[in-house]
C-alpha cells in the first residue's frame, strides 16, 4: 500500500527512467543499489533481545525506520502454551509514518505485515528448540513486537531485517528445574498449619535437608533461574532467521529498495524471503505477490533465481554487522557483570 499518491504524469517519468538503459532513478543509485543501511542492537534495556534498523535515514532525518523487541514470558502448556513454546509477531504501525492513511486503512496495513512476519517466523522448520522449561508444564512465548517508526519505503525488506537481528540478539534465561520433597516419616517441613495442627510456625531439624532439591531431578514441579553473567543463552537456531528482499516490478524490469515516489508509480512487487545456512542449499521460507496483476510462471522462476542472489548479499551483510555487535555487546555484558559482583 502506497502512502501517497502521484499524477500519472510522474509515474510516468518514474517509470520511463527506470526502464531505460542504464537505469535512472532519483536519488542517482542502479536499480540493485540499497540505500544506507544503520543497525543497532541492544536498544531496548527491558527486552530479551532488540535492534534498530534505518534505510536512508540522513543527517536531516529521513529514511525507513523500525524498532524490534523481543520478550519471553513464562506459559503453563494446556492452558494457552504449547509444549516447546511458540513464537507471536505483533506488527504495529505509527501514525505519523502514514499520515495519509485513514485508521481503518492503518489498521488493516498493521495486520496485513503481521500476517506476513507471522505466518513465516513461526513456521515449524525455524522454530528454536530451546523454548521450553519444564516438558508437559511450561514452556516460553517468545513475543516479538515491531514498531514502523517512519516509511520512506521498503518497509518489508526493513521488517525482516529487524526481526532477525531482534531475534538473533535474543538472550533465553537458563533455568534449572527443581522439586519440593517432603518426609513421609520422621521430621517434615510445614510452612503454615500443617496436618497436625499447631501455631502454624515454620519448623525444621537442622539434619533436614532443604526441600528444593536440584541435583538428581525426578519429578521436576517447578523451576529457577541461575544467575549468570551473560543473561541467557541465544535463540536455537538464530542463524536460520530469514532475511527478505523486495522486487519492485516493471516488466521486463525489476529494482530493489524502492523509495516513496517509485512504490507509488510501481504497483507489482514480489516478496521473496530466505533463509541460508552453510553447506546447505537456500531454503525459500516465503513469497508473495503484493499489488494488482499476476506473473508468468516462466518470469516468475528467473525471479526466484535472481532474489535469492541478492538475498544471499542481504543476508551475508547482515551478518556480519551482527557478529560485530555482538563482540561489542558481550564485552559490555561482562564489564558490567564484574562491576556488580
Amino acid at each position: 500500500m502506497a502512502s501517497i499518491s502521484l499524477s500519472k504524469a510522474e509515474k510516468s517519468y518514474i517509470q520511463t527512467g527506470l526502464l531505460s538503459n542504464p537505469p535512472l532513478r532519483a536519488d542517482g543509485r542502479s536499480s540493485l543499489d540499497f540505500r544506507s543501511v544503520a543497525l543497532e542492537t541492544g536498544v531496548a534495556p527491558l527486552a530479551n533481545g532488540s535492534a534498530r534498523i534505518s534505510i536512508g535515514r540522513t543527517s536531516n532525518g529521513g529514511g525507513t525506520e523500525v524498532l524490534a523487541a523481543a520478550k519471553l514470558e513464562v506459559e503453563s502448556v494446556g492452558e494457552d502454551g504449547v509444549d516447546g513454546g511458540r513464537i507471536m509477531c505483533t506488527v504495529s504501525c505509527s501514525p505519523a509514518a502514514y499520515p495519509h492513511i485513514s485508521s481503518n486503512g492503518l489498521d488493516d496495513l498493521q495486520h496485513d505485515m503481521s500476517s506476513i512476519l507471522h505466518q513465516t517466523l513461526s513456521h515449524l522448520s525455524l522454530h528454536p528448540k530451546n523454548l521450553g522449561i519444564l516438558p508437559n508444564k511450561k514452556s516460553w512465548l517468545l513475543n516479538l513486537d515491531i514498531a514502523v517508526l517512519s516509511d520512506s519505503g521498503n518497509i518489508y525488506d526493513a521488517l525482516f531485517m529487524a526481526a532477525r537481528a531482534a531475534l538473533w540478539d535474543t538472550k533465553v534465561p537458563r533455568t534449572r528445574s527443581i522439586e519440593y520433597k517432603v518426609k513421609k516419616t520422621g521430621s517434615s517441613v510445614t510452612t503454615g498449619t500443617g496436618k497436625n495442627g499447631g501455631s502454624g510456625d515454620m519448623d525444621v531439624d537442622e539434619d533436614t535437608p532443604s526441600g528444593f532439591d536440584t541435583r538428581q531431578i525426578q519429578n521436576a514441579t517447578d523451576f529457577e533461574l541461575p544467575d549468570y553473567w551473560d543473561e541467557g543463552e541465544v535463540l536455537d537456531g538464530r542463524d536460520k532467521w530469514p532475511v527478505c528482499v523486495t522486487l519492485n516490478l516493471v516488466p521486463p524490469v525489476h529494482y530493489l529498495d524502492a523509495t516513496l515516489q517509485e512504490e507509488a508509480a510501481t504497483p507489482l512487487k514480489l516478496l521473496l524471503a530466505f533463509s541460508f545456512l552453510p553447506s546447505t542449499p537456500p531454503d525459500i521460507q516465503g513469497m508473495r505477490i503484493i499489488g494488482p496483476g499476476e506473473i508468468k510462471p516462466s518470469y516468475l522462476k528467473d525471479l526466484v533465481k535472481d532474489g535469492e542472489k541478492y538475498a544471499r548479499e542481504l543476508f551475508s551483510s547482515l551478518n556480519a554487522k551482527l557478529k560485530d555487535e555482538d563482540l561489542r555487546r558481550n564485552q559490555k555484558a561482562r564489564d558490567r557483570f564484574e562491576q556488580h559482583r
